[in-house]
């Protein structure tokens, strides 16, 4: 039991403070021993893929801010693909030319429109993008300069979430990717990032993989297996997409169940193991970053807390305080539900509780993925 409790304690930790550290020395030791290559302009063809599915309600924003985002003249192409809608969405496309739409009745999930969207792509890089999300005016640019180097096979871009109407999922989701982001910055100096952002991610089109069309989180594993082979996954922090905060923790909620469900499907289906002797620094990443925040510490939460409860007599002031600290940090959290109830948002609570809210999701999605409970073609969160 004792060996337990300080084991998980370590394993929290680490997944939440020692890794960002450890990456943050790497990144000074590799820029003291190395030096960092000028990306300068480089345009390479690409062909912006947006993928819509019922996305009446900003399906035209999406048009008119694709449209105007800066490329040179004839080197950018835009898809749109709009499988299965049934509200306007794809007539709304249809009524500017300047765009390709692939339509058909049936709604065969994400991973298969994306598939056959690349079977129209002919430039060398293909940018994949969500109908909700805003791009900033320069995004194309700023990734599409990465591709100079023949070492990187994809680059994503930094999600960004509108934190114009503050509530109580926009407090903590808002820091939660502000954190996210922080990790990606320091993978993408010192090596690759584990995994990109489906907000916004680009890659070399000879470089596509299919998935199958099961696939929860096709971003992750399209990008997993271009860094599996090899080539480097950059992030680029100055091509931005952002998208409204979900309106209500419930529906954030949604959003963990899912993503918990396909990282477990992705650590499965992926060659972790075999990345441990291939690739060892991507290997470190994705069991740091992925692995154990998304699958290990969540339950860890639980078992740390259980074997303290045990443990309260035991090396007397320190696990008393340890049980303290976590009973504390689990009153905020309660709180902060306790608030959220009475249209009261201060975000001192709602962090605490949107941690918690957070994990609770991922163990809930993690139990649906086994279960087969959490379908491809699943339930869309609502934004505001």
């Amino acid at each position: 039991m004792e060996t337990l409790f300080f084991t998980g304690i370590f394993i929290i930790l680490y997944t939440y403070m020692g890794y960002g550290a450890i990456l943050f020395v790497l990144m000074i030791i590799k820029k003291i021993f190395s030096r960092k290559k000028q990306t300068g302009v480089f345009t390479p063809s690409l062909t912006v893929v947006v993928t819509a599915y019922n996305e009446i309600n900003c399906i035209e924003k999406k048009i008119s801010n694709t449209l105007l985002l800066d490329y040179p003249e004839g080197e950018k192409r835009i898809i749109f693909i709009t499988d299965g809608s049934t509200d306007g969405t794809a007539e709304a496309v249809r009524r500017h030319p300047q765009v390709q739409l692939l339509h058909q009745p049936e709604r065969q999930g994400k991973v298969a429109a994306i598939h056959r969207a690349m079977q129209e792509v002919q430039t060398e890089i293909v940018v994949l993008t969500d109908a909700n999300t805003m791009l900033n005016r320069t995004a194309l640019l700023h990734l599409g300069k990465h591709f100079a180097d023949e070492k990187t096979g994809a680059v994503s871009g930094e999600k960004r979430v509108d934190v114009s109407n503050v509530n109580d999922a926009t407090a903590g989701e808002g820091f939660y990717w502000k954190y996210e982001s922080f990790l990606k910055r320091l993978e993408s100096e010192v090596y690759s990032i584990a995994g990109a952002a489906g907000e916004l991610y680009s890659m070399r089109t000879r470089l596509y993989e299919p998935v199958a069309t099961d696939t929860i989180l096709d971003d992750f594993q399209l990008s997993m297996k271009i860094a599996a082979r090899g080539y480097r996954v950059k992030y680029e922090p100055a091509a931005c997409a952002t998208e409204p905060a979900s309106p209500t923790l419930a529906e954030e909620r949604k959003r963990k169940i899912r993503i918990a469900a396909g990282d477990i499907q992705a650590m499965l289906r992926l060659p972790f193991w075999p990345l441990l002797f291939a690739r060892p620094m991507l290997w470190f990443e994705y069991a740091s970053h992925r692995i154990l925040r998304w699958i290990v510490t969540p339950f860890l939460l639980v078992v740390v807390f259980v074997s303290n409860v045990f443990l309260y007599e035991e090396h007397e002031i320190l696990t008393a305080s340890l049980l303290y600290v976590q009973l504390g940090f689990y009153l905020l959290a309660s709180a902060g539900w306790l608030l959220r109830k009475q249209k009261i948002h201060p975000r001192f609570f709602f962090l605490p509780y949107y941690f918690c809210l957070m994990n609770y999701g991922l163990i809930e999605g993690l139990f649906r993925y086994v279960f087969k409970g959490q379908p491809v073609n699943w339930e869309k969160a609502e934004r505001k």
